[in-house]
């Protein structure tokens, strides 16, 4: 049986394997979405994010995740995706705390992050990763399908 190796790398928007895998994640949100997809497509537009993190199985890129300053203190957590095939490794909490360290090491100490309830895996992940629901906020607020969420990190 094969190891299986998971390597994390940090990078930012431009990076051609993060492009690829946010294809594959806006094209899943487009089928789950249906018609409301063109509301949420217009904020997860990658060109200006700085930090984003790529997750490798045996070097073939399958998860992403980055953020972006949202307020003072706080970044929100954009783009999280993982192929289907790569689901169920654990893979994303792997992608998700170290964008959860790099966010501290920013000097920030809040993440906040936006999903959708047709999304029930990302749900749960960030319950499992300590985030707690809260009102959404700012472009989400009103909108049935989204759930927000908040982490203090330690």
């Amino acid at each position: 049986m094969q190891q299986t190796t998971i390597k994390l790398i940090r990078t930012d928007s431009g990076h051609p394997d993060f492009v690829k895998l946010v294809k594959l994640l806006d094209a899943e949100l487009a089928e789950r979405d249906g018609d409301e997809h063109a509301f949420y497509a217009q904020f997860n537009k990658i060109a200006v994010i700085r930090h984003a993190v790529l997750a490798y199985e045996n070097d073939r890129a399958v998860a992403c995740g980055a953020f972006k300053e949202f307020a003072p203190g706080t970044m929100e957590v954009k783009r999280m995706f993982t192929r289907p095939e790569a689901r169920g490794k654990r893979i994303a909490a792997l992608v998700l705390a170290e964008l959860e360290q790099w966010v501290a090491e920013t000097g920030n100490g809040i993440c906040v992050l936006e999903t959708g309830r047709r999304q029930p895996e990302a749900i749960a992940l960030y319950t499992r990763c300590g985030y707690r629901q809260i009102p959404n906020y700012g472009q989400y607020e009103g909108k049935y399908n989204s759930v927000c969420f908040e982490k203090k990190l330690a």
